[in-house]
């Protein structure tokens, strides 16, 4: 059961690491959208979706090969360790 629990620790690690940088681009392009918002009076809902959409969108395509690359070894790994092998 102790292996059970390090695979799932690392899991969440995994999951800030390769999740952390979209959503924090997320938030500060979210930040920055209604600070605009504010200071024009421009409450549009495609104005606030559209900036967001993009760098998700942007984000995504730059990290995926990485996001892939760690969660796939972090999957041989956890498989190899609560199956019991090396």
């Amino acid at each position: 059961m102790n292996d059970v629990a390090a695979v799932a620790n690392e899991g969440f690690a995994l999951l800030g690491a390769t999740g952390g940088p979209l959503v924090l681009g997320l938030l500060v392009v979210g930040v920055l959208v209604g600070i605009l918002q504010a200071t024009t009076q421009i409450n549009d809902p495609a104005v606030a979706f559209l900036p967001r959409l993009l760098v998700a969108i942007v984000g995504s395509y730059l990290m995926g090969g990485w996001v892939l690359e760690r969660c796939a070894k972090y999957l041989a790994s956890a498989i190899g360790r609560i199956g019991g092998g090396a």
